[in-house]
């Protein structure tokens, strides 16, 4: 008989059952703090797990956050031999958007009254004039590494891209809008 939350069981207890069942929950800003414990439950469950779980759900609910911690995890889910379905719900923006594009193809749904939101790289630095022209280059590979992601994970030219989700203000989508875009496989309330 499977545990439920009740009074004995707390909020540490009940996310370690939730990953044990092939389950984890980001609702938080994208940071390595909130990033490492996602890398770390999917490498455990490719190159550890004795018994290998048919797929992986990651249930993202991000206003977003740093879009390098996001390519860490996005490149881990890739590399993830086990599928990884992803599901938005509540808000996906920014770095929380890449993050659930990551998802394996097929496997991306969200929820009828999630929120998305798209917007071209925002950084800031200061320095010395040299150091800040160095971090230019890092500004605009990263913008790249964007524009790079959203074309594979929907199939769009770049054109559409910068058009209908990286121009020069922020984009907001219904869930609807997101499927015609191909940001998402399916539109549907959150059934297992």
């Amino acid at each position: 008989m499977p545990l439920a939350p009740g009074p004995e069981i707390d909020q540490r207890d009940t996310s370690q059952i939730l990953q044990d069942s092939g389950i984890y929950v980001l609702m938080s800003d994208v940071s390595d703090e909130s990033i490492k414990p996602i890398i770390e439950w999917i490498l455990l469950e490719n190159h550890v797990a004795q018994k290998k779980k048919k797929e992986l759900l990651l249930i993202v609910c991000s206003e977003g956050g740093s879009v390098e911690d996001a390519f860490a995890l996005i490149d881990i889910i890739g590399a993830s031999t086990i599928p990884v379905k992803t599901v938005g719900l509540g808000v996906i923006a920014s770095a929380g958007l890449m993050i659930f594009l990551a998802g394996h193809k097929g496997r991306r749904m969200l929820t009828p009254n999630t929120s998305i939101m798209s917007h071209q790289y925002s950084g800031s630095s200061d320095g010395k004039h040299h150091e800040l022209i160095s971090i230019a280059k890092e500004f605009t590979l990263i913008q790249q590494r964007m524009l790079n992601h959203y074309m594979k994970t929907t199939g769009m030219t770049k054109a559409t891209v910068l058009k209908k989700l990286l121009p020069t203000s922020d984009v907001y989508l219904s869930a609807e809008e997101a499927l015609k875009l191909g940001i998402c496989d399916i539109v549907s309330d959150f059934k297992k």
